[in-house]
């Protein structure tokens, strides 16, 4: 009955090898073509190079995680629709050499965000965090965002104000690049100029605009990826709430709910984040599992906690607010649902999620978010928790 073990995998260059994966007990990778520009087509000749790569070290590319949208296709603008038909042959191709399940996210811009990429906590080990004052002093003080102050209280003005005047110039450099460096889900790396011209280009884009564009682009891709047996699953918007004035548009219950009813198709699914969505209070995690159970493809479990100013922090996978209990149940029922509706592909791939980084992989250079010691750690304490659910359940 168990979920299916997965783990992102950045590639030969990955400071964490297949051969760490293996001896960490997972055989089933996420993985990505990192080096093909946003917009073009995935090849199947690159596609099959690197299936047969991972397939030789005795693995298997289970997810894809990402074929990332072009920011045109988000806009609307440039060349969208040969951006969108690229977008279908990927599916295809992807399908052609049976890898039959897409991660992807439609967040403008920015991808998951984060103000410290090494927080240290308590017991030495390092996070990434976000910290509200240092992002609205980058909004206020760094990048001089017009209008920006509209989005803020007077509190939080006057945090920001303090938070930016206390800092040094190295570590005004530092939360800057942060912010709109390369980042695992964006190819870009932008100077301040080029970051100001990508948001100018939102400017007249609101959340229902941003939720047309989403729904066209599905309507296109979906009728493709459900013929060639392809599951798509968007994954939510970290965090789940507005940024720089830029809309998002897959942070909440009702969120997932339009997206579903816009297009009802087997192929139209979810990842379902815990960490994304739990950093909104009013997101009932368990509840909004139960509700879109049928529509979940592929599962991302990880904890963060928040705090009353606006910050928040990855946790432990079982600790933080995210009811980690309550959202396994869930899936180990939905995982016999399936079962006993006689479906081959009742376990869901899932995989832990950022972790600490922590003992020895402190004095080693990883993907933010993305060691290993501190992930495998996390996939540990996920498996003990989903086995005790299953024997309590007698399903094992």
């Amino acid at each position: 009955m168990s979920t299916i073990k997965t783990w992102r995998w950045y590639g030969e260059h990955d400071n964490v090898s297949l051969s760490n994966i293996k001896q960490a007990g997972v055989r089933d990778l996420v993985t990505s073509l990192f080096h093909v520009p946003y917009g073009e087509v995935w090849a199947k000749v690159d596609i099959m190079a690197k299936k047969d790569f991972i397939e030789k070290n005795g693995m298997k590319w289970l997810v894809t995680e990402s074929i990332p949208v072009h920011e045109d296709i988000k806009t609307q603008t440039g060349n969208y629709l040969q951006y969108i038909e690229n977008y279908k042959t990927s599916i295809e191709n992807l399908a052609a050499c049976d890898i039959n399940i897409v991660c992807y996210n439609f967040m403008p811009i920015m991808d998951w965000t984060r103000t410290d990429l090494d927080y240290t906590l308590n017991n030495g080990s390092k996070t990434i965090r976000f910290e509200k004052a240092a992002f609205t002093a980058f909004d206020l003080f760094i990048l001089k965002r017009k209008n920006a102050e509209k989005d803020y209280n007077e509190s939080e003005i006057s945090s920001a104000k303090n938070y930016f005047e206390k800092s040094s110039q190295e570590e005004i450099e530092i939360l800057t690049k942060n912010l709109i460096a390369n980042l695992p889900g964006t190819d870009m790396v932008y100077t301040m100029d080029q970051f100001q011209s990508e948001l100018d280009k939102y400017e007249h884009i609101d959340q229902a605009k941003l939720k047309e564009h989403l729904f066209y682009f599905l309507r296109e891709i979906i009728p493709v990826a459900e013929s060639v047996g392809v599951k798509m699953c968007i994954h939510p918007d970290d965090p789940p709430f507005s940024l720089l004035g830029l809309p998002r548009i897959v942070s909440t219950e009702k969120d997932i709910e339009e997206l579903m009813n816009a297009i009802d198709s087997p192929s139209n699914g979810l990842t379902y984040c815990t960490g994304s969505l739990g950093v909104r209070a009013d997101n009932d995690l368990p509840r909004i599992f139960e509700q879109f159970a049928g529509k979940i493809h592929f599962i991302h479990l990880r904890s963060t906690l928040r705090n009353e100013l606006g910050n928040f922090h990855e946790a432990t996978h079982l600790g933080g607010d995210v009811d980690m209990y309550a959202v396994i149940q869930q899936i180990v029922l939905e995982q016999e649902r399936r079962k006993k509706e006689g479906r081959k592909d009742f376990a869901i791939p899932m995989r832990p999620d950022h972790g600490h980084q922590m003992m020895d992989d402190l004095n080693r250079q990883y993907y933010p978010g993305y060691s290993c010691i501190g992930r495998m750690k996390g996939l540990a304490e996920l498996t003990g928790l989903e086995y005790g659910i299953e024997k309590s359940m007698n399903l094992v």
